[in-house]
C-alpha cells in the first residue's frame, strides 16, 4: 500500500539492511524502463511566479529559485516508515538553504488534505500513501498535480552534469505515470512477496518452499503443531492480493500481468493463469491453513501475531521490517522470499514483484512550488537517500543510493539478496496506480473469497467486471503497457 500497505505502502501501508555494496544491490532488480521522460511535457500545472517570497533567483546550484527564508508545508504519511526521515531531511534543508518547514505526520491523509485541496490551499509536498491515501489518479484527473518532468530533468545534486532522472533505477518512475506524465515520485524501492522467521524455520526443520505444493506442506505441518500456515492482513485485502496477483504473473508471465493492466476482456475470465492463482489461494482457505482470526485483523495485528510465531508465513511488501521493529524479537531473523511456483509457471521461482512505492506529490497549487521542487531534488541525492535508509530501514529508487557504511537489518538484507537473485526477472502491476476504483473492487472480491462467502469462479467474474467497467472510461485509453 507504501505501497502501497494499509499503513505504510504499497498501496496502503509501509515499513521495511552487512550492507550491500549498493551498486550490487540496486543495479540488479530494475523493472523494464519505458523511456517515458522524452514524452513528458516540461514543468506544468502550476505557476512559480509569486510575490510572496517563495521565489528567488535561479542559479546552477538553485535551478528552481528556492527562496531563503521561505517556508515549506510538508505532509508525510506516518505509517510503516514513520516520519523521522522527513524530519531529518527538513533539518538539513533548513541548514543548507535557510528554508524552514511546517511538518505534519499523519495517517489521515484524505481527512486532513481533501478539504485543503478542495479549497485550493494544499501543502507544498505530500507523501500521499496509506489506507487513507488520496488516490493519485483522482488528483490527476482533477488537474491537481504538478508534472514532475522539470524536477526529473534538473541537474542531479551528486553529479550536476547529469539529470536527476539519470541516477534513478530504470523503470521505477513508471508507477507515477498518469496519462504519460510522471505526476508522483514513488520514492521507495520495494519488493513484495512472502515473509517468514528464519529462527522458526530452523527450529521446525522447514525449508523455504519453492513450489506451491511445498508451501502447502509447510502450512499443513505448521497446523499440526498448532501454528497458522498463512497470515494476512484481513481488514486490508490489498495484502492477500499480493499473493493472488504474484501467482497470476508468475504462472502466466508478463503477458498475464499486462492483460490486467491493459484491461483485456479476458484478463480474468478466460485466463488460465488467473484461475490457477485464485484457486491456489482458495485452497489455503478451504484446507484451514490460514492463521486463525487473520481475516478480521488489521495489518499490524496480523503482523504482530506472526512476530509471535503464530503463523509460518505472511504476505507483505518490504516496509514490513521497519513497521514491525518494536514487535519483532531480536532473534526472529526476518526473511523475505519470492512467491512459490504453481505447476508450469512461465516465470522462475526467483522472479519477484519489485518496483517503487510510497508516492510523493507536489500539488499544482502549492504556494512554495520552487521550494517543493528543490526539496524533491534533494530527496534524490545520496545524502538524503542514506538518511532515509538509516531512519526507515529501506532502500530508495536512487542508484547506489546508500552509503556503504550503513548496515541493513536481516529482513531488508534478504530483500537485497532476493533482488540480486531475480536479476531481470522482476514485474510490477500498474493498475493499482492507474485505476483505484478497479483495484478497490478486486480487493472487495478478495475479502469475500478469504471469508468463503464466494468461490474462485465468482471472484474471477467480479474481477473481470471491474476490468470491463474501467475499460469503458475513455481516460483509460491514455494508459497502456506494451
Amino acid at each position: 500500500m507504501g505501497s502501497t500497505s494499509a499503513d505504510s505502502h504499497g498501496d496502503d501501508g509501509v515499513g521495511r539492511r552487512d550492507l550491500i555494496k549498493r551498486s550490487a544491490a540496486l543495479g540488479l532488480a530494475a523493472v523494464p524502463a519505458t523511456g517515458f521522460l522524452s514524452a513528458c511535457a516540461s514543468g506544468g500545472g502550476g505557476d512559480d511566479s509569486s510575490d510572496d517570497g517563495t521565489k528567488g533567483a535561479t542559479s546552477k546550484e538553485n535551478p528552481f529559485g528556492a527562496a531563503k527564508g521561505s517556508k515549506l508545508d510538508v505532509v508525510i504519511f506516518k505509517g510503516g516508515y514513520g516520519d523521522d526521515y522527513a524530519k531529518a531531511w527538513e533539518a538539513d534543508f533548513q541548514k543548507k538553504l535557510g528554508i524552514t518547514s511546517t511538518h505534519t505526520g499523519t495517517q489521515e491523509i484524505t481527512g486532513k488534505l481533501q478539504p485543503r485541496f478542495n479549497a485550493g490551499n494544499p501543502p507544498d509536498i505530500v507523501d500521499d500513501s496509506g489506507a487513507q491515501q488520496i488516490k493519485v489518479d483522482v488528483l490527476y484527473k482533477n488537474g491537481q498535480l504538478l508534472d514532475l518532468a522539470e524536477v526529473l530533468d534538473a541537474p542531479a545534486i551528486d553529479d550536476p552534469s547529469k539529470k536527476v532522472s539519470d541516477l534513478i533505477i530504470p523503470g521505477t518512475l513508471d508507477a507515477g505515470l498518469q496519462g504519460g506524465k510522471v505526476v508522483a515520485l514513488n520514492y521507495i524501492y520495494t519488493v513484495w512477496g512472502l515473509w517468514y522467521s528464519g529462527k522458526l524455520f530452523k527450529e521446525k526443520g522447514w525449508e523455504e518452499p519453492k513450489t506451491w505444493d511445498d508451501f502447502l506442506a509447510v502450512c499443513q505441518d505448521a497446523k499440526k503443531q498448532g501454528i497458522g500456515g498463512l497470515a494476512h492482513q484481513g481488514k486490508y485485502p490489498y495484502y492477500i492480493n499480493v499473493a493472488i496477483m504474484d501467482l497470476i504473473a508468475k504462472k502466466g508471465g508478463l503477458d498475464a500481468m499486462k492483460a490486467i493492466d491493459n484491461l483485456d476482456p479476458k484478463a480474468f475470465v478466460g485466463s488460465d493463469a488467473a484461475q490457477a492463482g485464485v484457486e491456489a489461494i482458495y485452497e489455503v482457505v478451504e484446507k484451514g491453513l490460514l492463521m486463525p482470526g487473520t481475516n478480521g485483523l488489521t495489518h499490524t495485528e496480523s503482523q504482530t501475531r506472526w512476530n509471535q510465531y503464530k503463523a509460518a508465513f505472511i504476505t507483505c511488501g518490504s516496509w514490513l521490517e521497519n513497521e514491525q521493529l518494536k514487535q519483532t524479537p531480536a532473534d526472529f531473523d526476518m526473511k523475505f522470499m519470492p512467491m512459490p511456483l504453481l505447476p508450469d509457471s512461465a516465470l522462475p521461482f526467483t522472479a519477484i514483484r519489485a518496483g517503487s512505492g510510497e508516492p510523493f506529490i507536489i500539488p499544482a497549487k502549492a504556494k512554495n512550488l520552487a521550494g517543493a521542487k528543490e526539496f524533491m531534488r534533494h530527496m534524490l541525492s545520496k545524502e538524503w537517500s542514506t538518511l532515509f535508509a538509516k531512519e526507515a530501514n529501506s532502500l530508495t529508487i536512487l542508484k547506489d543510493g546508500v552509503d556503504p557504511s550503513v548496515k541493513l537489518r536481516p529482513g531488508t538484507q534478504s530483500t537485497v539478496e532476493a533482488s540480486k537473485a531475480a536479476g531481470d526477472d522482476t514485474f510490477r502491476y500498474l493498475y493499482t496506480e492507474w485505476y483505484s476504483e478497479m483495484g478497490a473492487a478486486i480487493e472487495a472480491a478478495s475479502n469475500e473469497l478469504m471469508a468463503k462467502r464466494i468461490q474462485p469462479k465468482e471472484w474471477l467474474k467480479r474481477a473481470q467486471a471491474a476490468v470491463d467497467k474501467q475499460a469503458k472510461d475513455p481516460a483509460s485509453k491514455k494508459n497502456h503497457r506494451d
